[in-house]
């Protein structure tokens, strides 16, 4: 485990005991009803911590209004206007994420971190890209990780400058390959909590793949504290996303489903099955692992560690409890015979 400067957000403390996971609202900052549901559905859906754009200062309403109506950690997403870094402080956020050096001179970056250590709330350094200085990137002939960490630790030194150490760190890319690259050496480099995610991913389908690769990649080298799995899609779903990479990983508990690819083995419509339960167990928080496999052959042996499980065979299916076959089970009744026996654990 990395050695960390612990930062508190809201109730979350970022010491790399915990991965926080974390989204963004896609409604209108000016549709604070739109704003305060997405919230709410956010917070249901399991996210930790969120973070909203404050593009003017009449989204500073948006701030109050999501703090009252849920109970996780706000942040306030803000680019060059230092003042709504200030007015988004004194509304209640508790987090801001902006990068020092485009808000203006030291006197402004000054101001931002003696209110936030006022207030006691961290703040967040941002870097993609598209952000790099021009100077760094003559410097390295492009953004290459090199040039993004630097650009983050030159912001960080802005801020340590006034004294001001509650920092988080995040320096994206959409090319999963530099992402890995760039938070290793930020990880080398700096004891600041990370928070983690490849921007501009995609769709859901190729968002979540890029995201599996390069958030888990570094997750499992015991890199990173908060993550965001970007999605083009509803935030809702970047959440089950994130939830599904800790637990593939064992960063997070509930029910781990083993299923097969099938073969010319396969009897039953496993898939169908295998879809049917996963479904059926997608808000079970028991720590099992659940197996659904095509075939008797190998069913109960290669899952032998499953807690509950089925093997199909032709027509019907043996329920199997670590290994140990239980009872025939026959084909309309396998997903309910084992949503059952998952009930019993």
């Amino acid at each position: 485990m990395r050695k960390l400067h612990p930062v508190k957000v809201g109730d979350c403390i970022l010491d790399g005991r915990h991965i926080y996971i974390q989204s963004m609202l896609n409604t209108r900052s000016d549709d604070i009803a739109g704003s305060v549901a997405q919230a709410k559905a956010l917070a249901d859906a399991g996210c930790e911590i969120v973070r909203a754009a404050i593009p003017n200062k009449d989204a500073v309403a948006l701030i109050p209004a999501i703090k009252e109506a849920v109970s996780i950690p706000l942040v306030a997403d803000i680019h060059f206007d230092y003042k709504l870094a200030l007015a988004a402080a004194d509304a209640g956020i508790d987090k801001i994420r902006i990068n020092p050096g485009n808000i203006g001179g030291m006197d402004r970056v000054r101001a931002v971190a003696q209110k936030c250590l006022q207030k006691k709330i961290p703040i967040r350094i941002g870097v993609n890209s598209g952000s790099v200085e021009k100077e760094l990137l003559a410097k390295y002939g492009g953004p290459t990780p090199q040039a993004m960490v630097e650009s983050a630790l030159h912001h960080a030194e802005l801020l340590e400058q006034c004294d001001f150490h509650d920092i988080v760190i995040s320096i994206k890319s959409s090319d999963v390959q530099n992402m890995i690259a760039c938070y290793r050496l930020a990880a080398e480099r700096c004891d600041y909590p990370l928070h983690l995610g490849v921007t501009e991913a995609g769709t859901e389908r190729m968002g979540l793949i890029k995201s599996a690769a390069g958030i888990g990649s570094l997750l499992c080298d015991g890199i990173g504290e908060t993550i965001r799995v970007s999605l083009t899609a509803d935030p809702v779903r970047e959440i089950a996303a994130a939830q599904d990479i800790l637990r593939a990983i064992g960063k997070r508990g509930g029910v781990q489903l083993v299923s097969c690819p099938t073969c010319g083995r396969t009897r039953i419509d496993l898939i169908s099955a295998a879809s049917r339960v996963e479904d059926a167990l997608r808000g079970c928080e028991k720590d099992i692992k659940v197996a659904v496999m095509g075939c008797v052959v190998n069913g109960p042996g290669e899952a032998r560690e499953a807690d509950i499980g089925i093997a199909g065979g032709d027509g019907f299916a043996v329920l199997f409890r670590k290994g140990e076959v239980l009872r025939r089970v026959p084909e309309d009744e396998i997903v309910t015979a084992l949503l059952e026996e998952v009930e019993k654990l």
